[in-house]
C-alpha cells in the first residue's frame, strides 16, 4: 500500500444563517440545535474524531461564537457540577485539546466553495476532510471513518454517496459513475440536480468529502456558479481526470437536518434507539398517534 499523507484536518462550514429554522436561529447557531441532548456540530466533530482527525477548522460568521464556546471549558458550570457531585462525563465530548479547534471567518456569504477556500491557510498542503453538520450521518463505523479507510486504500479525492430511489435524484447532486469495486465507485462526473430522465445514476452526494489541497488553487480563481455563489461542486468537477476521484457508498443512514422534517426525523430516530428513553418515546409516539 502506498504511503499517503494522513487526514489530520477537517473543515466544518458553519457560517450559514439558518433561516429555515427562524426564529430559533435568530440568536442561536443552527449547528447548536440539539438532536435530543447533543448539538448537530457535536455529532459531526465526534464523527471526525472517530476517523482519527485531530484538527477541527470551523469556518464561521458573525453571531457564531457560541459554537467555539461549546468546545471550551465552562468554568462556572463545571465548578457548580463538581461541588454538587454531578457526573462530569457528559461533558467529555465537548472538551478539545488546546490548539485543535481553529476558526476562520467567512465575511461574505459566497457559497460552500468560498467557505472552504477561507480555510486554505490552515489546510496548507495537506489533504483534508469536509463535514457538513446539517447532514447527519449515522453508522458504525461513522461515515468519515469509512471514507478514511477508503482513502488509505486508493488516495486521491473522495466523496460520500448514498443510493436513493431514481425518482428522487432531481433534488440532489449526482455522480456519473465509472467502475465499481465494493463500496468504491469511480467518479467520471458530477451533475447538480439533474432531471430524472437525464440522471447518470441514483448515487447522491451526501455531505462528506476528502479532498487534495489542489482544490484550493482551483477555488482561488473560480467564478460564481449556480445561485451566484462559488460552488464546491464546480471545483471538484475540474479535478476529475487530473487526480483519482472516487465515491464511497456509505453504509448507514443520512438525515437532512437542514430541513425541519429531517430534523424531527433524526430526533425521533435517535431517541427511539436510546436505552434511557427509547421505550418511553415509543409509548409516547403511539399515544400521540392514537389521539
Amino acid at each position: 500500500m502506498t504511503e499517503r499523507k494522513p487526514i489530520r484536518k477537517a473543515v466544518f462550514p458553519v457560517a450559514g444563517l439558518g433561516t429555515r429554522f427562524l426564529p430559533a436561529t435568530k440568536a442561536i447557531p443552527k449547528e447548536l440545535l440539539p438532536i435530543v441532548d447533543r448539538p448537530l456540530i457535536q455529532y459531526a466533530v465526534d464523527e471526525a474524531r472517530e476517523a482519527g482527525i485531530e484538527q477541527m477548522i470551523f469556518v464561521t460568521g458573525r453571531g457564531k461564537t457560541a459554537i467555539v464556546e461549546h468546545f471550551d471549558v465552562a468554568y462556572e458550570l463545571e465548578a457548580t457540577m463538581s461541588e454538587r457531585g454531578k457526573d462530569m462525563s457528559v461533558l467529555d465530548p465537548t472538551r478539545a485539546t488546546p490548539g485543535d479547534i481553529i476558526t476562520v471567518r467567512q465575511q461574505v456569504p459566497l457559497g460552500l466553495g468560498h467557505a472552504i477556500w477561507c480555510a486554505r491557510a490552515i489546510v496548507g498542503d495537506e489533504p483534508f476532510a469536509i463535514l457538513l453538520p446539517d447532514e447527519m450521518m449515522v453508522g458504525e463505523p461513522g461515515c468519515m471513518a469509512q471514507m478514511v479507510e477508503a482513502y488509505n486504500e486508493v488516495g486521491g479525492n473522495l466523496i460520500s454517496v448514498l443510493e436513493v430511489p431514481h425518482e428522487d435524484v432531481s433534488s440532489y447532486g449526482v455522480i456519473d459513475p465509472g467502475e465499481t469495486n465494493g463500496a468504491l465507485t469511480e467518479v467520471k462526473g458530477l451533475v447538480e440536480k439533474p432531471p430524472v430522465d437525464e440522471a447518470p445514476s441514483n448515487k447522491i452526494v451526501s455531505g462528506r468529502y476528502i479532498l487534495q489541497p489542489e482544490v484550493m488553487r482551483t477555488l482561488e480563481n473560480q467564478g460564481k456558479g449556480a445561485g451566484g455563489e462559488i460552488q464546491l461542486t464546480d471545483a471538484m468537477a475540474k479535478m476529475i481526470g487530473t487526480q483519482p476521484f472516487n465515491a464511497v457508498t456509505f453504509e448507514g443512514r443520512r438525515f437532512d437536518c437542514g430541513s425541519k422534517l429531517g430534523f424531527v426525523e433524526a430526533t425521533l430516530a435517535l431517541a427511539l434507539e436510546r436505552e434511557d428513553m427509547g421505550a418511553d418515546v415509543r409509548a409516547m409516539a403511539k399515544r400521540l398517534l392514537e389521539n
